[in-house]
Parts: C-alpha cells; structure tokens; sequence
C-alpha cells in the first residue's frame, strides 16, 4: 500500500477470503467500500450472508464500521450464463487429473476486476483489495498473482489511472487465513466466518464446527483441512 492509499473497494463474495479481506483492508484504510457480484451462481445463498456479515460488522467492530462505506452489487448473471461452469449450471462438481476444475468458471475475476476498477474509478477510490489465493486453492489461473500484475498494467492503460490490486491472502494457506482472521478480529471475526460466511459450491448450509457446507465439495475440503490446521496449531 503506497502512502497515497487512503481508500479501497474489497471484492466482497460473502465468503470466508473476502471476509478477511474486508477486515484487513478495514484496519489499512480510511474508507473502505464493497463490491458483490450475481453471476447467477448456483451457490446464491452467499449473497444472503454477504448481506448478513456486512450488517454485522458495524456491531461487532463499531471502529471498522465507522469506516464502511456504500456496498454495490453488480448484475453479472448474462456473464454467468456465457461462461458456463458447474458454478453456474447444473454440472457435475468435477476436478479431473491434469484438467481444470469443472467449477472454474472462464474469465470470472478478470469480469470481476474490471467491474470493480470502473466502480474505483467513479467512486475515487485508489486501491481494490481481493481475497485470490495461489497457495491453498482450487487451481484457478486467473487467481494467481501473474494475473493480478497483468491486470493491473491493462487496467491503468485502459483506465487511464493506476488500479493497484491487493491480495492479502495470496501466498498464505488456508490455516493461515484463519490465523489472521484471529490476528484481525479475535473471536468475534473468526465467530463470524464460521457462523456467517459461505464457501460451499453446493450452496448447502449444514453446520459444522468449521462453518457451512456440504463437507465434501473442494471450497469445503479446503475451509475444513484449513480450519483443523490452525486449530491444531493454537
């Protein structure tokens, strides 16, 4: 984060990355504004916990919601129906050796980025902050950090202005992100995810110590095996 950096819009999902992400750029910026996208994923249920974890922030952490700014969700559901994925239509959940997941869903955060770099550029906001991973993921291409720095060049060339692309959690595993979730917040954010967020592809809401999901699709493989390392390490 260069000096200049006052402000910045999070790329908020509702999950337990963007969460995080939320909390990080909260205790960095002065304002801090959201941005959700419905790209008619079959997992809707996390734009109701996107809405639920942004209304409680503010009550949990009245210091991080005097910061808060406007919250936008962008209509992306013709870019869904356009890349089709087991994200977005009925498909088998799939990840066969040597082929990309059948969730990974073509070109998503690079719609997402750009979305959110025209909404930066109207709501003058100087950085956008987004929860890609390329440590403990699901083998995405367009979550990896190369992505990210060629974005950004195409961003401010096409923009005009600079578009900095932070990734707090890009190099850190799944039980790091929780340990920093705890570093943030405490109980009460890691209380949060648990209770609140949604990462589970099957948009299923069973409860389990490690939050909801079905327990058995990769998002959940991934927040559980996390959840269980860092409270190991605890």
């Amino acid at each position: 984060m260069t000096a200049q950096s006052q402000s910045a819009l999070v790329l908020f999902s509702g999950g337990q990355d963007s969460t995080v992400c939320l909390a990080w750029a909260l205790a960095r910026y002065d304002r801090v504004e959201t941005i959700g996208f419905d790209y008619g994923q079959r997992h809707a249920v996390e734009m109701e916990c996107r809405a639920n974890v942004l209304r409680e922030f503010p009550v949990r952490f009245p210091e991080w919601g005097a910061k808060m700014g406007e919250d936008l969700v962008a209509d992306l559901t013709g870019f869904g129906r356009l890349a089709e994925s087991a994200l977005t239509a009925d498909q088998e959940i799939a990840a066969p050796e040597g082929e990309l997941p059948s969730t990974f869903v073509p070109g998503r955060n690079l719609a997402f980025l750009t979305s959110a770099a025209a909404r930066a550029a109207v709501r003058d906001i100087d950085d956008l902050v987004g929860g890609m991973c390329q440590t403990d993921y699901s083998g995405y291409p367009d979550c990896r950090r190369d992505t990210m720095d060629a974005m950004e060049t195409a961003l401010e060339r096409g923009m005009g202005r600079p578009v900095p692309i932070r990734t707090p959690l890009m190099d850190l595993t799944k039980a790091r992100t929780w340990a920093l979730a705890d570093e943030l917040g405490g109980a009460a954010l890691t209380g949060l995810i648990v209770t609140e967020t949604h990462t589970c592809y099957r948009g299923d809401r069973t409860p389990h110590d490690w939050g909801a999901g079905c327990g058995d699709c990769p998002a959940c493989d991934l927040r559980e095996k996390g959840w269980r390392e860092w409270r190991s390490a605890a």
